[in-house]
């Protein structure tokens, strides 16, 4: 399902106008599930339909790919709702990655300590690209 943007702000079950929500590809194992705009309040509620759509869907599910390369700005609702999703996978067993591609992104987890908590594909300019694994949950002291 594509959350695309049409404008209206007060019906509960419209797309956020400022937010793009798509999954850009799905197998038995993983699925990508591409973020474009601003990851604010506004993207809790289609990006957390698309995860409960695929985790449904799909029981061998492993592994989500969150790619928030053409986010555009987020705040402190946009990092919860990365929580959110992480939390909605992790009974499953399905890892959650995030794929970040500027400082809108990379800057608010690194400041947050979510940073440690995610697995992070790094694909800034200037920085190699890189996967920082995420600590594992017994030994995080955030």
């Amino acid at each position: 399902m594509n959350w695309a943007t049409d404008g209206n702000r007060g019906a509960m079950d419209e797309p956020a106008p400022d937010v793009e929500v798509t999954v850009t590809a799905h197998d038995a194992e993983s699925a990508e599930i591409a973020v474009v705009g601003e990851l604010t309040e506004h993207a809790r509620r289609p990006l957390v339909r698309e995860m409960t759509d695929l985790m449904l869907a799909g029981p061998t599910l492993k592994q989500i790919r969150l790619d928030l390369c053409e986010v555009t700005f987020m705040n402190s609702a946009g990092l919860a709702t990365l929580v959110q999703v992480q939390r909605m996978a992790q009974p499953r067993g399905i890892d959650t990655t995030l794929v970040v591609h500027s400082a809108v992104v990379a800057r608010p987890l690194q400041l947050s300590g979510l940073w440690r908590r995610f697995t992070i594909v790094d694909r800034r300019e200037g920085h190699p690209e890189d996967v920082h694994e995420a600590t594992p949950h017994g030994h995080d002291h955030s």
